[in-house]
């Protein structure tokens, strides 16, 4: 699904995505615009979830433009395309993760663990410094429907509203498990390094 066609990169830039999905159902080379606003970051996005080396992340990202091209007519205006695209993603990367019968393997960088570290209060809450390994372990060990909602809302920086359409979830259920993530992120940590939890105390 890579675009051969040269389409004016100014004008897409100044479009939204509403606009350039409009225009690429009229005229498909403007399709090559929303592939290069969102190639990146969902490539990054497919690496976090999944583990995958950059090559595989392509191939599944190569997969999920066709099928956004080709579903674009059934495409929600009541949705944010971002949303819907990033549902797209996440389905196709969870189902290649099954035919593979593996289990995600979380990569984000050290300013990405730093942040979801502070953003579930433990650093706050234990008084200590930032330990990317042990952030990393603890992560790994919370259930998956966790770990989605901690990466979309603390890496991806998406709203409630965006993590609900994504994870097809009422924005009430989207909030619950955030709110039980945290807190399952902190039991986690006192209960594999109580020693230093009293300490903080």
């Amino acid at each position: 699904m890579r675009n051969n066609i040269m389409v004016n990169q100014e004008y897409c830039l100044e479009r939204t995505d509403s606009e350039l999905v409009a225009l690429a159902l009229t005229k498909a080379d403007y399709f090559a615009c929303l592939i290069k606003r969102y190639e990146h970051q969902l490539v990054v996005y497919i690496k976090r979830i999944s583990g995958l080396n950059h090559e595989d992340a392509e191939d599944i990202l190569q997969e999920v433009f066709i099928k956004v091209f080709y579903n674009l007519n059934d495409f929600d205006s009541g949705l944010k395309f971002s949303s819907w695209i990033y549902r797209i993603t996440h389905n196709e990367t969870m189902s290649e993760l099954r035919r593979r019968h593996s289990r995600p393997t979380v990569i984000i960088d050290d300013e990405e663990w730093e942040s979801l570290a502070c953003n579930t209060d433990l650093i706050k809450e234990i008084n200590s410094q930032y330990d990317r390994a042990l952030i990393e372990k603890i992560f790994n060990q919370l259930s998956e429907k966790y770990r989605e909602v901690l990466l979309l809302r603390f890496v991806e920086d998406l709203d409630y509203r965006a993590i609900s359409d994504i994870l097809r979830l009422p924005i009430n259920t989207v909030g619950t498990l955030v709110a039980r993530a945290r807190q399952k992120f902190k039991q986690e940590f006192i209960k594999t390094n109580p020693d230093r939890y009293d300490r903080a105390k």
